[in-house]
């Protein structure tokens, strides 16, 4: 069986699966990271949304044969990590907001928005209404309105 070697959350990791595996069922099924969540395989609900070298990205879509041995995935687990703290303060204004009702397509949720906030500032600044426009991760539970405000509370936050 092949070996996939990539950096997750810090750390180099070697998963012994086929190449076709997407990387969603290697994260959560292999290597036990259950922090992107199942939704719908298609990249389409966004549940599993992860960073992938700093960008978003949905390892529902993704084989494992196309994650080099230098990409770094950042699941929800990881994202405090990025910013040396015990949460990262997008995950402290989810928190302060009480946004979550059943919680599942939060992960992928924060990581969008960190994803977000940073590309804005890539490009000199800060996030905007028509940025959050732009964010299709599908919420059952309909909490959009205080999704919203926590991700430009989480971005006034952000370092």
């Amino acid at each position: 069986m092949p070996q996939h070697t990539f950096i997750l959350n810090g750390k180099a990791v070697t998963a012994d699966v086929e190449d076709d595996v997407r990387l969603l069922w290697v994260l959560r099924d292999v290597l036990g990271v259950t922090g992107p969540k199942y939704g719908c395989g298609l990249g389409v609900c966004q549940a599993c949304t992860s960073h992938i070298n700093g960008k978003a990205f949905n390892p529902c879509s993704v084989p494992v044969k196309d994650i080099a041995p230098t990409d770094e995935i950042t699941t929800i687990e990881g994202l405090p990590a990025t910013v040396g703290e015990e949460l990262h303060p997008m995950q402290e204004a989810w928190l302060d907001l009480d946004v979550a009702q059943c919680g599942y397509c939060q992960p992928g949720q924060i990581m969008t928005a960190v994803a977000k906030v940073r590309r804005a500032r890539e490009a000199g600044r800060e996030i905007e209404e028509a940025d959050l426009d732009e964010i299709r991760n599908i919420c059952r539970c309909g909490t959009y309105n205080r999704i919203r405000e926590a991700i430009m509370e989480g971005a006034r936050r952000m370092p």
